[in-house]
């Protein structure tokens, strides 16, 4: 049988800190959806991207983001996550579901190929990035592995806390955790939008950084940060250091 790999872009303007994260401007005319979008299209490992836009009217601008892009969507429960993305999956005949938060549109693209390489040849469920900027990793699921998170997993579990069943159930899933390389190996920053001050930080690096676009590298972005840590500084409050994957407990 062969694989394919669909990025399920779950989406919504819903946010209680700031609304609409994936519709805020990266520049004018160019939003983190947007830019996302850009982003899988030039990974040649990812076969096709599907929106997973959340109920309401409110978030319809989605729809008009998919058919500019050229891209699929489904509408689908505005809590369940999980299950927005597992219809992306199957909408696009996937058999294995890419994973990134469209609020994030720094992403370490440059090592989607080895991962999908691990998960193919080691005959994984899982496999992830980790130890990385906030907001920079991703996760590769079978959509068999997402479908069983979701039967057994709880509401919770189900909600934009994709992750959780998985993480703290290591032991019913083959997962590897792929280290980033060192440079990149840094929890200390923050590279989400969640917060008004995130979003001016993503802006100044696109600015700067957009013409090694669209997947700019990680350690260019982790090179400007570095040397503009007046700007970087606006987010320390909000940086959590702590790795998403490694030390999880299985229960």
């Amino acid at each position: 049988m062969s694989r394919k790999l669909v990025a399920a872009l779950a989406c919504r303007v819903q946010g209680t800190r700031l609304y609409g994260k994936p519709l805020q401007n990266l520049e004018p005319g160019v939003t983190i959806i947007d830019h996302i979008l850009a982003c899988t299209s030039a990974t040649p490992e990812i076969g096709e991207s599907v929106l997973g836009i959340s109920e309401g009217v409110e978030n319809m601008p989605f729809t008009n983001i998919a058919k500019r892009h050229g891209v699929a969507y489904i509408v689908g429960d505005q809590k369940d996550v999980m299950w927005r993305l597992i219809q992306c999956g199957r909408a696009a005949a996937a058999s294995d579901i890419f994973r990134i938060t469209t609020e994030c549109p720094f992403t370490i693209w440059e090592m989607v190929a080895e991962c999908w390489l691990r998960h193919l040849a080691n005959g994984n469920d899982i496999t992830v990035t980790d130890g990385l900027p906030e907001g920079a990793h991703f996760e590769i699921y079978t959509l068999e592995a997402l479908d069983r998170c979701h039967r057994k997993g709880s509401d919770a579990d189900r909600s934009e806390f994709v992750s959780n069943y998985a993480r703290f159930h290591r032991n019913e899933f083959k997962v590897e955790i792929v280290a980033p390389p060192k440079v990149c190996e840094r929890l200390d920053l923050r590279l989400t939008v969640d917060y008004p001050e995130d979003l001016v930080l993503c802006r100044k690096i696109y600015e700067a950084l957009k013409h090694l676009g669209p997947r700019i590298p990680l350690d260019q972005i982790i090179a400007w940060v570095d040397t503009h840590q007046n700007i970087a500084r606006l987010v320390h409050p909000f940086t959590v250091a702590e790795p998403l994957w490694a030390g999880k407990a299985s229960v």
